[in-house]
């Protein structure tokens, strides 16, 4: 006999609301932005869209080509030309760094992020702004060694999603984070 108890009070799963269940499988991370993160980004967008990297690479064979045939034109290396190329060569390697450094300007100044993940979608949070995204914002993610990155449906994936791994507060978070992401995005 059940003394004054209700079928409200149980502690089934089934029944719980969905704010319940939310709550329960939400994992939060806690991170200060880094120039590194928005490399890691930059680089699985890179391999995943492709466009970038073989026009930077195909830039760098035209100008490997022009000092090759400057050089046996001339039958002599010209200073000219060899800084050319160089300053061509440090700029293709440095350019998706000069991407995260100015990345890390426009982020780094608003502090620590609150970022939540779960299944309604993302909520990150700073001392300036929050950013509410759906699920439908994202084609998928890619896991990298220290992230989690995020990149957007669009063609030009010219929004990119970044959680560190560093910014897991328990053990177990890394492993709620990745089946809540395989769950409601897809694995690139």
């Amino acid at each position: 006999m059940s003394e004054g108890r209700s079928a409200e009070g149980t502690d089934n799963d089934a029944d719980a609301p969905d704010s319940v269940v939310d709550e329960l499988s939400a994992v939060q991370l806690v991170y200060r932005p880094q120039a590194a993160d928005a490399l890691a980004g930059l680089r699985v967008r890179e391999r995943i869209k492709r466009t970038g990297l073989l026009l930077r690479w195909a830039f760098l064979t035209l100008w490997v080509g022009q000092w090759l045939l400057a050089v046996v034109g001339r039958g002599r290396i010209d200073a000219v030309s060899t800084v050319l190329f160089l300053f061509v060569v440090l700029v293709v390697w440095g350019y998706p760094r000069l991407q995260a450094s100015q990345v890390q300007r426009v982020v780094g100044w608003q502090g620590d992020y609150h970022a939540t993940v779960a299944p309604a979608g993302i909520t990150c949070r700073n001392d300036h702004s929050t950013l509410i995204q759906k699920w439908s914002v994202y084609q998928g993610y890619r896991e990298t060694a220290g992230h989690f990155v995020l990149l957007s449906r669009d063609s030009h994936i010219t929004y990119l999603g970044v959680l560190p791994k560093r910014g897991a507060q328990e053990a177990g978070d890394l492993d709620r984070l990745r089946a809540v992401l395989d769950r409601h995005t897809t694995r690139l």
